[in-house]
């Protein structure tokens, strides 16, 4: 992937004038409960439009629902929670999502096999999985091909989307999540699957665009400390819906605090920008 962010047609409506335009994110004591469980508790965040964060905990930890929330897909129960400069619960979410990129396995799994490649990545426009009956600028097509060649998969274009690898499909999805040119991009173990060289492959793609000027705010959510891409600058660990530490992805990323975010002792490892963890 070479070259700058393909800028979007889309515009981004305009923020609440109360919230500080640099906060991409802003969580104050937020927390989630669903069936008489707490999936998060007493959660405060903020991302930046210059910051790339990376989310680590165990299953179970509520990073999918931190995501969610994010997304706009789903309410807080006690606390505020703005995303976008739109406070969640009082803003127009369809038009919210509008603005953020998503990639997760129950939107991959909605995509139909049978259909070409270019057509995952512009159907995004619409916010509609499958093409139909919608139609499509010239620009819109050339935006979702050059967006396939930004992530090594512009050869694949007039390929169906079911003959692919699974380290192919990741990066379409990506593609995808971009298409809109959005001011948030979430992404939800987007290596979970991958082989080797496949997550190899993917890691150095996200690390392009992460050190790109012109991409999105970036969440990653991942279970791996082997999964984060270089150029990424913030961390938060979860454990059982609590944040137990965040903050500069170099200062958070401490053998102390993952052995307390997985339960277990872990020493960790870091050569250049990638890190590992092991049992200590």
């Amino acid at each position: 992937m070479t070259g700058d962010l393909i800028p979007g047609a889309a515009g981004a409506a305009p923020a609440d004038a109360s919230v500080d335009p640099d906060l991409v994110v802003s969580l104050d004591g937020v927390g989630v409960r669903r069936s008489g469980t707490a999936l998060l508790h007493d959660v405060h965040w903020r991302v930046e439009v210059d910051e790339r964060w990376v989310v680590l905990g165990p299953n179970g930890a509520g990073k999918t629902t931190l995501l969610n929330l994010a997304a706009g897909r789903l309410f807080p129960t006690t606390g505020t929670a703005h995303v976008l400069g739109e406070r969640i619960g009082r803003t127009d979410v369809n038009e919210l999502r509008t603005r953020i990129g998503l990639t997760t396995a129950a939107l991959a799994e909605r995509l139909p096999a049978d259909e070409r490649v270019s057509d995952v990545v512009v159907t995004a426009a619409w916010s509609v999985v499958g093409r139909w009956r919608e139609s499509y600028e010239r620009a819109d097509e050339a935006r979702a091909r050059a967006l396939l060649g930004q992530l090594g998969v512009g050869g694949l274009a007039d390929r169906t989307y079911g003959t692919l690898s699974e380290g192919e499909r990741k990066r379409v999805q990506i593609a995808r999540a971009l298409m809109t040119d959005p001011e948030l991009l979430l992404l939800d173990e987007p290596a979970a699957g991958l082989d080797l060289g496949g997550r190899e492959d993917l890691v150095a793609r996200l690390s392009e665009l992460a050190y790109d000027p012109d991409a999105p705010a970036m969440v990653l959510v991942t279970h791996h400390v082997e999964e984060i891409p270089p150029g990424f600058t913030h961390a938060m660990l979860l454990r059982e819906g609590s944040v137990v530490a965040q903050g500069l992805l170099g200062d958070t990323l401490t053998g102390d605090n993952l052995s307390k975010t997985f339960g277990l002792p872990l020493i960790v490892d870091r050569a250049g920008d990638r890190y590992t963890a092991r049992a200590a």
